[in-house]
């Protein structure tokens, strides 16, 4: 079975934009020419007007920081597009409730554009057509082995571009906690027992990191899945995950690889704590590889034509390739944007039938 899950997944998954619907078909501004074939050489074809368009992200970072960290796409994307043909009155960027709140938008046309894993996108893949995958800095770890992201923390970016991520499960400074991480670095193997003792912090069932693949950890290395643990929360956000695990609510937590690197400054701040983040967790499991986020848009939306569509996918390219979209586009640990194609979250798709497969059967 191990073999089995192990080649099922090595292509790997997840992680995730948006793009879905808005309310108002494109339509054409009055042309500056004459309308026939007798207009002047230099007149220019006149851009297309989009009243508003509708970005949904998904509450992977707490909502106020989402919406602040990515008030100046809204200019950078309202520029782009203007290059690109297409004049946009508002661009209205929300963060969901949820993961799936985000995926049912898009299907409903009431987002336009969404931020969302891919776990997410092949969930509602029947409302939304994915544009993009995410690329983002290597780490300088990426070990099958939890002792190895121990032994070599902390975990640094590297100028290499990845499609992909893993996820852990990282155990913090709680007694149950520190048990598990003294055992993994000993070299010793992890029982069910051991897992199913402690206090964990997962996410909504669409997320690739934060429950998808811990399940299938789960299910390779002891023959169970995340929904058979005795003592798990569901966390609304990886920044309440990390709060959890810094007070001693739960013991371990499921992240991104990088996400301590992210919450390094939250852990001594706004947590409290005295140690380093790195100093007070250990990584006690590691998935195989996940393919990247995506931008998503939707099927229903009356803007979202093919001309749109390519255009909307150039200006995010374009975006990514600035130092001030790199900023921006960070927020997800982002670097940039790739060309994506429906077939590329295949694996993504056995994972989540497998997973609804082990969850009818528990």
């Amino acid at each position: 079975m191990k073999k089995a899950l192990s080649l099922l997944l090595a292509g790997a998954l997840s992680v995730g934009l948006l793009a879905g619907c808005g309310q108002t078909a494109p339509s054409s501004t009055a042309s500056t020419g004459a309308s026939t074939g007798t207009s002047t050489s230099g007149a220019a074809e006149a851009n297309k007007t989009i009243d508003t368009l509708r970005i949904a992200f998904v509450p992977s970072r707490e909502p106020d920081e989402i919406i602040t960290a990515t008030e100046p796409l809204k200019q950078l994307l309202t520029d782009e597009l203007a290059k690109l043909g297409y004049d946009v009155g508002e661009v209205d960027i929300t963060v969901g409730t949820s993961y799936e709140a985000v995926g049912e938008a898009l299907s409903a046309g009431t987002a336009d554009v969404g931020l969302i894993p891919g776990g997410t996108y092949v969930l509602y893949d029947d409302g939304c057509d994915v544009l993009l995958t995410a690329t983002r800095d290597g780490l300088s770890i990426d070990s099958d082995n939890a002792k190895d992201w121990n032994d070599n923390a902390p975990t640094e970016p590297t100028t290499e571009q990845v499609t992909s991520y893993r996820a852990l499960m990282i155990a913090g400074p709680s007694e149950k906690g520190k048990a598990l991480a003294e055992k993994v670095n000993a070299g010793e193997a992890l029982t069910w027992e051991d897992v199913s003792g402690v206090n964990w912090s997962v996410a909504n069932s669409s997320s690739p990191a934060g429950y998808i693949y811990p399940s299938l950890w789960l299910q390779e290395n002891f023959d169970k899945n995340i929904t058979e643990l005795p003592h798990a929360v569901q966390s609304d956000s990886y920044g309440s995950a990390f709060a959890r695990l810094a007070s001693g609510q739960v013991d371990v937590l499921c992240t991104y690889a990088d996400a301590r690197r992210d919450y390094e400054d939250e852990w001594t701040g706004e947590y409290g704590m005295t140690n380093s983040i790195w100093d007070d967790t250990a990584v006690i499991g590691v998935t195989p590889a996940i393919y990247n986020d995506t931008i998503s848009v939707s099927k229903t939306s009356p803007i979202m034509d093919d001309d749109f569509k390519a255009a909307l996918s150039e200006a995010f390219i374009n975006i990514g390739n600035t130092e001030e979209g790199k900023e921006v586009i960070a927020i997800y640990s982002h670097n940039g944007y790739q060309p994506a194609q429906s077939s590329d979250y295949d694996s993504e798709r056995a994972a989540q039938e497998m997973i609804q497969s082990l969850n009818s059967a528990g």
